[in-house]
């Protein structure tokens, strides 16, 4: 019979502190009354880590490209129990606590999350910067920015059903592995739940980059989260551009006793295309993210059923036009003139942004016909059938 708990402990150079992490992972297993199984996932040790682990009863696995994810996920793949518990081999996590975690997944959590906040930190066990700027600022960060609520994001203790695996569809290499499951737990309406637990001082020497590791956690959730790495600055650019022209349409104008004249405005010109071209950039990506990662966008999800190629490129072709006849008008006047100085700069400028943003939009709804094309194709072929109703998505609880 395969074990019901596997145990997977990433590992490096832990010689100190691995033997007795593997002792409590065993006691945990026992105290739970459930069989189970203790992956070890040597990450390239120079030391005897894998030695010291390996006669303390766990199942070592050599991965010797580094990386806290990519351990993670080499020791997920060999794991067999139905319940997935995770934690480091420094000694910091109460890994025989490992029961009321699995208790909690068989009550019917598919991702149960500790908390060091929620519990107690004891003496030396993280240091001030981590515990009052770094981890509360990560946390909040990617509450905010994926709209979840939890107090911990990045505690190394947890455990998750292995059915719920193929949903999360996990990828991460680095640090940021921790940050990637959270979000995507609630991405995919799983139930999550969080325990307080205790975090001890560390035995031995810590293999953590401060600002390294953070800034990859940093990347991770802009680069998964395009509303706020495109649409609001592009959006807040495109706004200050356009009121900034409008009020400059007819001419220079005085603000604050000071007066705005043509450079002010191609400044508002270059903010209007540049914005513009941030926020196609990040429907390109949600749409991206939507047909290829089969991310969910009710919004998206929508206007692709309302919107199609034609429909950009008629408001490409209009902005264009639109465009294109403020910008003859001006030559014309110029060469009713006899080409001298050009007296309609404003005009210009204005005719210049129109003309920009429409060809914008008509290349950029050829990008996105491209983007959805094999996702069209999919849902004209894949026929009609009935699926049972999904559970609701339940807030995360506290034990």
């Amino acid at each position: 019979m395969p074990p019901q708990i596997s145990v997977v402990i990433p590992c490096l150079d832990e010689e100190s502190a691995v033997g007795a992490v593997v002792d409590e992972a065993w006691a945990g297993i026992e105290h739970s009354g459930r069989s189970g199984e203790v992956i070890v996932v040597d990450n390239g040790s120079t030391d005897r880590s894998a030695e010291i682990a390996a006669a303390h009863g766990a199942t070592v696995v050599h991965e010797p490209r580094r990386g806290y994810g990519r351990a993670y996920l080499t020791g997920i793949a060999q794991a067999q129990g139905n319940y997935v518990v995770m934690a480091d081999a420094d000694g910091t996590y109460p890994v025989a606590d490992l029961p009321a975690f699995v208790d909690a997944l068989e009550e019917g959590s598919d991702l149960v999350l500790g908390s060091r906040f929620r519990g107690r930190i004891h003496e030396g066990a993280m240091p001030w910067s981590n515990r009052w700027i770094g981890n509360p600022i990560l946390t909040g960060l990617l509450n905010r920015l994926f709209g979840i609520k939890v107090s911990d994001a990045h505690c190394g203790m947890r455990a998750l059903r292995r059915s719920a695996l193929p949903a999360l569809d996990l990828h991460s290499t680095g640090m940021e592995f921790a940050s990637e499951m959270v979000f995507k737990a609630f991405r995919r309406e799983l139930r999550v739940r969080e325990l307080p637990i205790d975090y001890y001082a560390r035995t031995g020497e810590s293999k953590l980059s401060r600002v390294g590791d953070a800034w990859r956690h940093v990347r991770f959730m802009l680069l998964y989260s395009p509303s706020w790495l495109y649409f609001v600055p592009g959006s807040v650019l495109v706004l200050l551009g356009l009121a900034g022209m409008i009020v400059l349409a007819s001419g220079p104008v005085n603000v604050f006793g000071r007066p705005w004249q043509i450079h002010t405005m191609l400044a508002f010109v270059a903010l209007t295309l540049i914005g513009a071209q941030v926020v196609q950039l990040g429907l390109f990506a949600r749409m991206y993210a939507l047909t290829h990662f089969h991310e969910h966008d009710v919004l998206l999800e929508r206007l692709r059923g309302r919107f199609h190629l034609e429909h950009g490129l008629l408001l490409g072709l209009a902005l264009g036009l639109t465009g294109a006849g403020v910008l003859l008008a001006v030559f014309v006047r110029w060469a009713n003139g006899g080409f001298g100085a050009l007296a309609d700069e404003y005009p210009t400028a204005l005719g210049v942004t129109l003309l920009g943003l429409g060809v914008q939009t008509v290349f950029g709804s050829f990008f996105i016909g491209l983007l959805t094309m094999r996702s069209r194709r999919e849902d004209e072929t894949v026929q009609p059938q009935v699926v049972a109703a999904g559970r609701e998505r339940e807030p995360v609880t506290h034990g």
